[in-house]
């Protein structure tokens, strides 16, 4: 939602809480009747009771608030976070009180546009353990108060952030749980790169909650390597009860500590008026170092049939490098009939020499995560039944790639104009294809892409990298203002 319909939610509820008081016509109990629990539990995963939202229009109208909690409960769920807004979000308190009254052991997450010293009151009184303060709904002084009165009461606050401005209000604070949500408050798109950005900016001891844009299990495990606490699942735990089980073990395994997501998050926003450059199809040392030297964000090793294929012995000689390194693979069967990466890809995974794995054949959206992690998918690129499909996968990007006959990359082929500028219209955009030192100012001025990979369009020959075009294409970008 963006900043301004923020704001009306906020004004309509002022407007009401003037007519109707805080608990907007709801008899709220003159003293708490339900014990406190703990909020942030093991497994850390908060699943929501909520009918609509601003975003999603009507998610279940008729959601039966005790029955959801019951599925969540069953599960192995803990926390749960009850939407009491009215007007966007077809909330109430008597659904709070209702949760809490039937399941006292779970924690519950009192999810409103808290305003004031009277609605942390109201919370507490309604049996909430924790309420959700909007950083950037209050102002500095205003954030402290609440902050305070929440602790005072015995309840924990859940402080959301999205920017470097609402940092700076909690900084002061400390705050035990600080939340990021990854829907953009400027518009209703849900970026998951955007939590790692802002927990970048974050330099206080504390837990981080990953909000929104959770939709499977590989989606919680991401944000749990990248080092968030715990993760807030909306709309997917409504309508989809099945993927509870699955979300909630992806939350209780053990965190791997992958960076990967988190570097490029982090470089993304060191250059914002130039895009991520990957350099694909590295085979000569002298390339990956001057690439490396000259800024190169990911360094790419082809480890499929291509006349750029590479080998393990070569990418563990390279060492350390400033760009992160990624096998380019295509998955094959196993004797179990499971489809599955080259054995010495496996390794360097496990030795630290890659950090990541671009899959580059037929891998389905619900199979990538289970071949290997961290990964993203390159999908090729001839129709909008494509870009479709490219969309089913849930890697925080997804690289769009041509379609060329009788090759999976490296084609030199471009996807046409008409494609691509309706992928740049639904979020970031990786793009490779095509990409030369002729073309890349026109693409860049014309897409935005985030990330662009180039392999034949900066080589002398297959498998060796011209030095002139690698100079120049740094040159050419690094000259871009904002």
């Amino acid at each position: 939602m963006s900043t301004g319909i923020l704001e009306k939610i906020a004004e309509r509820r002022r407007s009401r809480i003037r007519r109707e008081g805080h608990s907007l016509g709801v008899q709220i109990p003159a003293e708490r009747r339900v014990a406190l629990v703990p909020f942030g539990r093991e497994p850390f995963i908060i699943c929501e009771i909520k009918r609509s939202s601003p975003s999603r229009g009507g998610i279940d109208p008729s959601l039966d608030p005790l029955r959801q909690a019951g599925l969540y409960a069953e599960a192995g769920v803990l926390s749960v976070s009850v939407l009491t807004e009215e007007d966007h979000f077809s909330g109430s308190l008597l659904d709070l009180m209702a949760v809490k009254t039937v399941y006292p052991w779970l924690s519950v997450l009192r999810k409103e546009f808290i305003l004031d010293e009277e609605d942390v009151e109201v919370s507490f009184r309604a049996g909430a353990d924790a309420v959700l303060l909007i950083a950037s709904l209050l102002d500095a002084d205003t954030l402290a108060q609440l902050y305070q009165r929440t602790y005072a009461l015995g309840m924990e606050a859940l402080v959301e952030v999205h920017s470097f401005e609402d940092i700076v209000k909690a900084r002061p604070l400390l705050p035990r749980f600080t939340g990021i949500n990854s829907r953009d408050l400027r518009s209703f798109h849900t970026d998951l790169l955007m939590p790692f950005q802002v927990a970048g900016m974050i330099d206080w001891d504390t837990r981080l909650v990953f909000e929104s844009g959770i939709r499977r299990g590989e989606d919680v495990r991401i944000a749990r390597d990248a080092g968030f606490s715990g993760v807030l699942v909306g709309e997917t735990a409504v309508r989809y009860p099945e993927r509870i089980g699955e979300l909630v073990e992806a939350a209780a395994a053990q965190p791997e500590a992958s960076d990967f997501w988190k570097i490029l998050a982090r470089r993304r926003a060191d250059h914002p008026h130039r895009p991520l450059v990957k350099v694909c199809g590295i085979t000569r040392r002298e390339d990956a170092l001057l690439a490396d030297s000259l800024g190169a964000d990911l360094l790419g090793f082809v480890f499929a049939d291509s006349p750029r294929r590479t080998n393990a012995d070569f990418v563990r000689s390279l060492g350390a490098t400033w760009g992160l390194k990624v096998a380019v693979v295509v998955s094959g069967t196993g004797d179990d009939g499971k489809k599955q990466i080259p054995g010495d890809v496996e390794q360097l995974l496990r030795e630290g020499c890659l950090d990541a794995v671009q899959f580059h054949g037929e891998e389905g959206p619900r199979e990538c995560a289970g071949i290997a992690f961290p990964y993203y998918k390159a999908v090729r690129v001839g129709s909008e039944k494509d870009l479709g499909d490219a969309a089913e996968f849930r890697s925080p990007r997804v690289l769009l790639d041509a379609r060329a006959a009788g090759t999976r990359g490296g084609s030199g082929v471009r996807i046409s104009g008409r494609l691509v500028g309706k992928a740049a219209k639904s979020g970031p955009l990786w793009l490779a294809g095509g990409i030369t030192c002729d073309n890349v100012m026109e693409i860049v001025r014309e897409f935005r892409p985030e990330l662009i990979d180039l392999s034949s369009g900066i080589e002398a020959e297959a498998g060796e990298k011209d030095p002139e075009k690698l100079k120049q294409l740094f040159e050419l970008l690094d000259g871009i203002m904002e």
